[in-house]
């Protein structure tokens, strides 16, 4: 059983920049895609970024493109999300998650969650 854990959250000022972590246990993290989701405060949890198992492949939601990175080092089994000019509608608890293949971006295809680490930014 794979276990996630997601650091890196805060608070921060509209327009400020925070690195999320995600640390994945398991020796077969490079086999798999790996993705951010977040859910703010009485909203469903909605897609963020995705990486293909390689790293070779991303994608966004429209509404973090050119403002967030996706990036993994399997090496280090490890999954990071650059976020840049926060806004506080990305107010939220971020999730990183373990896709059931190399590449993922529905949450179905994701097996695996972490506990959330919450990003709060203040206008």
């Amino acid at each position: 059983q794979v276990q996630l854990v997601e650091s890196g959250g805060g608070l921060v000022q509209a327009g400020g920049s925070l690195r999320l972590s995600c640390a994945a246990s398991g020796r077969t993290f490079s086999n798999y895609a790996m993705g951010w989701f977040r859910q703010a405060p009485g909203q469903g949890r909605e897609f963020v970024a995705s990486i293909s198992s390689s790293g070779g492949r991303t994608r966004y939601a429209d509404s973090v493109k050119g403002r967030f990175t996706i990036s993994r080092d399997n090496a280090k089994t490890t999954v990071k999300l650059q976020i840049n000019s926060l806004k506080p509608e990305d107010t939220a608890t971020y999730y990183c998650a373990r896709g059931l293949m190399a590449w993922a971006i529905s949450p179905r295809d994701f097996g695996s969650w972490g506990q959330g680490t919450k990003v709060t930014v203040s206008s």
